[in-house]
């Protein structure tokens, strides 16, 4: 045990007390939530370039009205009420005649135009969009452009052209105009949470507004920290193995230490280096959700789980990688077997949507049972507003907890054949036969 602990602290030591730990702590953060964060950056840097689109009205009764509103749109939405400062891009209308000679030919010049960056795309309106008949081509309305994620005018036209035509149909038929928009007025859905009772007095308590952003943000935040845990603590455990082997090293400490002892001194260096890991971002995210009035969202209750999910985590993959690198002879041999050990860690990163939409359903109930997806499956479901059973992250706990005794068990296994092995390139049925045998 004591020349075990000593490993243990002699891998802390040489993770921690290095430039490349530091300075991977400030910038894994940030790759991360990279996009995150450039939203954030950029959500106020608008690119306030005019958009130039061509409108060929083949009804004769749109186009004008469509002109006109985006005039008034340039004239007022787009300048801050306050600063007077332009915070969007006008929209600049261009009404062409139509040729209903040849429409085809006039189609191709004006998709020249846009490839040219004349324009950012051009609108056509059918000849029956006013009152569609049998022909459902005559009254379709298309927006022609060459990136179809550039939709903010699109999206913008429908109002207009839609009130417009709702207009001209009540008058054609002598509605009150009125009568006609009480009638189609819309209202919007506002999302609210559940209603519930203050614990300490008893009083209802009104549901709150609720957004997609505060649903989603804890849970992910969550999963991506107990994912880089994982990454920081476990694999470079494959490198660090292969490289003692390598250069003889782990010849010498298994003179003194037996061959499972120092995979566990391994072992246990980097749960503290995760757990160092972690106490940095979990202290740091605290006080800046408390910087930024955001301390209510802190889960607290969630802080343990995550604290025994992250060292079954560690340990598990942890002992699969250094059976990896005590089987390989070189880096070229470690790539072709580092993939098979880290999907079932990648897997649960894949399907965080589906799960964070559905996180009582079938197949997330599912998955975060399966114990190498139990750390960020079972705790993504835990960090959202429905919440778990309470039975089940104890079963998770439990069946995680014997995998990763299995796991290591069998990577001892597998660490004490490899470990002084010279020459013979791994395979998986090598590792699976060595793994029963020993």
């Amino acid at each position: 045990m004591r020349k075990m602990l000593k490993i243990t602290v002699r891998e802390y030591n040489a993770a921690v007390r290095t430039k490349g730990f530091l300075i991977g702590l400030a910038i894994a953060p940030v790759l991360m939530s990279g996009s995150a964060i450039v939203m954030v950056l950029f959500e106020h840097r608008v690119d306030t370039t005019p958009r130039r689109i061509a409108i060929v009205d083949r009804s004769g009764v749109v186009a004008s009205y469509i002109a006109e509103e985006a005039q008034h749109r340039n004239a007022s939405d787009i300048y801050d009420s306050q600063t007077g400062e332009q915070i969007g891009p006008a929209f600049i209308v261009e009404l062409v005649e139509p040729d209903d000679q040849d429409p085809d030919a006039q189609r191709l010049a004006l998709s020249n135009r846009v490839r040219a960056k004349e324009l950012l795309g051009f609108v056509e309106i059918g000849k029956d969009v006013l009152h569609p008949g049998d022909d459902p081509q005559a009254a379709r309305v298309t927006y022609h452009s060459e990136n179809p994620l550039r939709r903010e005018i699109r999206e913008w036209m429908v109002w207009p052209l839609n009130r417009h035509l709702r207009n001209l149909r009540a008058a054609a038929a002598d509605l009150d105009q009125d009568v006609v928009n009480q009638v189609v007025q819309w209202r919007h859905i506002e999302g609210l949470g559940l209603v519930s009772v203050d614990e300490g007095t008893g009083d209802i308590q009104g549901a709150k507004r609720t957004s997609e952003g505060e649903i989603f943000g804890v849970p992910l935040i969550l999963v991506m920290l107990m994912f880089l845990m994982i990454m920081m603590g476990s694999t470079p455990l494959l490198y660090s193995v292969l490289e003692e082997k390598v250069q003889r090293i782990a010849e010498v400490l298994l003179g003194s230490i037996r061959p499972f002892a120092l995979m566990m001194g391994k072992l246990l260096g980097a749960v503290a280096v995760s757990f160092t890991g972690m106490a940095v971002y979990v202290v740091g995210g605290i006080i800046a959700a408390h910087y930024l009035d955001l301390a209510e969202y802190i889960p607290y209750e969630l802080l343990p789980w995550f604290f025994v999910y992250m060292v079954a985590a560690v340990l598990m993959f942890g002992a699969a990688f250094a059976a990896v690198g005590s089987a390989c002879n070189d880096a070229k041999e470690v790539q072709s077997l580092m993939l098979p050990v880290m999907l079932p860690a990648m897997i649960p990163m894949f399907v965080l949507v589906p799960v964070l939409k559905e996180p009582s359903g079938a197949f997330a109930t599912c998955l975060s049972l399966v114990p190498p997806c139990v750390p960020t499956v079972m705790l993504l479901r835990q960090a959202t507003p429905m919440g778990v059973p309470a039975w089940q992250p104890w079963v998770a706990l439990a069946g995680v907890l014997a995998s990763t005794l299995l796991c290591v068990w069998v990577s001892g296994r597998i660490f004490r054949v490899c470990i002084l092995m010279q020459g013979k390139p791994p395979r998986i049925t090598d590792l699976a036969r060595w793994a029963v045998r020993g």
